[in-house]
């Protein structure tokens, strides 16, 4: 995938961002969540376990008066749930076995932000200081190639620091 700085725009594959509306270029580290997506299998598998043993629970109730055979719906009850815990165990193997990227970041002023990886840390932090080039003389043109960076799902990945303000005064650092 190629970044193209020309004529007042950053192409980044078939992105283009304004130079003048570029926020923030940095580049930075992206690791994956895992101790968020051991949680979230801990919990889901709480929650399957539950549901089917309530399940189970109230259809013993309902088959302890009656002379149905109820033994087909548990089947079912229990194969949804291996089933969901089966799911839930290789959405969390994925994020464990995912790997961390050095990557950069173009931040518009909008929500968006392009993300691109290469080979070399270097030439990520030469392709900041050329856009950060760029965003000051407009007429200046480039072309780099990078590598595009596939990741299953960006909820699974922590994408640097998070600030939040409240208010407009007293307004020091970040909190962890």
């Amino acid at each position: 995938m190629d970044v193209v700085i020309s004529k007042r725009l950053l192409w980044v594959g078939g992105a283009v961002y304004p130079l003048h509306n570029i926020a923030r270029v940095y580049t930075f580290m992206l690791h994956p969540r895992r101790g968020e997506a051991v949680r979230r299998f801990l919990k889901r598998t709480a929650l399957t376990l539950i549901v089917a043993m309530a399940f189970t629970f109230f259809t013993g109730i309902a088959a302890f008066g009656s002379q149905s055979d109820l033994s087909g719906l548990l089947t079912f009850i229990w194969m949804g749930a291996i089933g969901a815990l089966i799911w839930f165990l290789i959405d969390m193997i994925m994020v464990l076995s995912a790997k961390s990227h050095f990557v950069l970041a173009v931040e518009s002023n909008g929500q968006s932000t392009a993300l691109v990886t290469a080979p070399n840390p270097a030439t990520l932090h030469q392709l900041v200081q050329s856009v950060a080039h760029a965003i000051e003389h407009p007429d200046t043109e480039l072309q780099v190639r990078v590598e595009r960076l596939m990741i299953g799902s960006p909820n699974n990945y922590y994408f640097g620091d998070t600030v939040n303000m409240y208010g407009g005064q007293g307004n020091v650092g970040m909190a962890a």
